[in-house]
């Protein structure tokens, strides 16, 4: 798919959804839930570092790779591969999250 038809789809899409009224959707809007079930690939950034090939060949199940962001620093969230919003990377108990802190314009 093009950017304008991206943005077509957007568009009708937007529009499809904004004519919902009072629990009622219009056959448009019904005919957007058969795009629901399609899967995309979601994809966070939480960071990056450098390794020479000894290090990286080193390296085994159980090795620990030290990257450059901690808890509180921004991540790209991606879908499709295409960075669709910026996040603020959190701890919950053992494991990490994000907290979605800007979608950006698509």
């Amino acid at each position: 798919m093009n950017e304008k038809q991206k943005e077509a789809f957007l568009k009708m899409a937007e529009k499809n959804l904004n004519g919902v009224r009072g629990g009622e959707q219009s056959s448009a809007t019904r005919g957007m839930e058969m795009v629901y079930d399609i899967p995309v690939t979601v994809t966070a950034v939480l960071g990056k570092t450098t390794l020479t090939i000894h290090q990286l060949l080193g390296m085994n199940e159980g090795s620990v790779l030290d990257l450059d962001k901690q808890v509180g620093d921004s991540v790209d969230i991606y879908v499709n591969n295409k960075m669709i919003a910026k996040g603020e990377l959190v701890a919950q108990g053992d494991r990490l999250g994000i907290t979605l802190t800007e979608i950006l314009k698509v």
